[in-house]
């Protein structure tokens, strides 16, 4: 079948003509939450997304951003839509934007230049008693003036996409559902950084706050960030977890390569999911739920 996959990122902090400013990408040796990048700290470009896997030939793809200390996050937006433009294949742009900084507005409206931008990624995944597996040093959930710039979203007809802990989800639910008019998509299974009993019923619990607002989806994405290599029985009660509790109609795959690279090849991981998920759903869950979703 083809797909679209709904979460990716590309980049070039090797080239010097195409390098937007990128900072963690250069920061060679330095940990991040999700592990060494260092393998990955390369050029990582269309052809070779295009090339991971041959079984089900990509459509379309939507490219997440990837820094957000990059000096102008419009620049990354930019550079996706040449590549896009130049393929002749259709990349939908989820580009960032600090909510939270009086500047937004006008960074949001640089982005929407750009026919294919869909949406804002801002991570939000912070837990103060682990600051080694945070992404952020504050609860953006907490700030004010982040949580007033949110609707700017709405205003633009713009979509969010999630990025946080379990922990944070139920506060997370009662924010959202004061916007119902600004798509969400949670990524990356909902984070599930502790695979303990309690922390599965903390999991479980907040990924149901989430999904009792009809403008959540869920990705099935990020695999490698939470099981390694390990595709086994954790990872399969995450993934029938999420399809129970958001329904195949509100699920969106997506591979995050090349961070799940990793440890995943691109085959190994779709041969796991399309085993996970019941061949009826196959179509709307690797295609049409991210086509509706970022409006190809």
């Amino acid at each position: 079948m083809k797909i679209i996959d709904g979460h990716h990122h590309l980049w070039a902090p090797q080239s010097p003509d195409l390098d937007v400013g990128y900072v963690w990408l250069k920061e060679i040796g330095v940990r991040r939450p999700f592990g060494d990048p260092t393998p990955i700290q390369r050029d990582y470009l269309l052809e070779e997304l295009r090339g991971e896997q041959a079984a089900h030939p990509l459509v379309g793809s939507v490219h997440l951003q990837c820094d957000p200390r990059i000096p102008d996050p419009v620049a990354e937006t930019a550079f996706v839509q040449r590549i896009s433009d130049a393929a002749e294949f259709p990349i939908m742009l989820v580009g960032y934007a600090n909510l939270a900084q009086d500047d937004c507005a006008q960074i949001l409206d640089r982005h929407a230049a750009h026919p294919n931008f869909r949406g804002i990624r801002q991570i939000l995944s912070h837990l103060p008693d682990h600051p080694e597996i945070s992404f952020v040093t504050e609860n953006l959930l907490e700030d004010l003036a982040w949580r007033a710039n949110f609707a700017q979203l709405g205003e633009r007809g713009l979509s969010f996409d999630l990025m946080l802990y379990p922990e944070q989800m139920t506060t997370a639910a009662d924010f959202l559902a004061q916007h119902p008019d600004i798509p969400v998509v949670l990524e990356h299974l909902g984070s599930p950084w502790d695979l303990s009993r309690d922390g599965m019923a903390r999991w479980r619990d907040g990924m149901e706050c989430l999904a009792a607002l009809p403008h959540v989806s869920a990705k099935l994405s990020g695999y490698a960030m939470y099981f390694g290599s390990a595709l086994g029985d954790q990872a399969r009660v995450v993934t029938q977890g999420i399809l129970e509790i958001f329904g195949p109609e509100r699920v969106i795959f997506g591979s995050n390569f090349p961070v799940d690279l990793l440890h995943l090849t691109y085959a190994d991981m779709l041969d796991f999911l399309m085993a996970e998920v019941p061949a009826e759903h196959h179509q709307a869950i690797f295609h049409d739920n991210a086509r509706e979703f970022y409006r190809f």
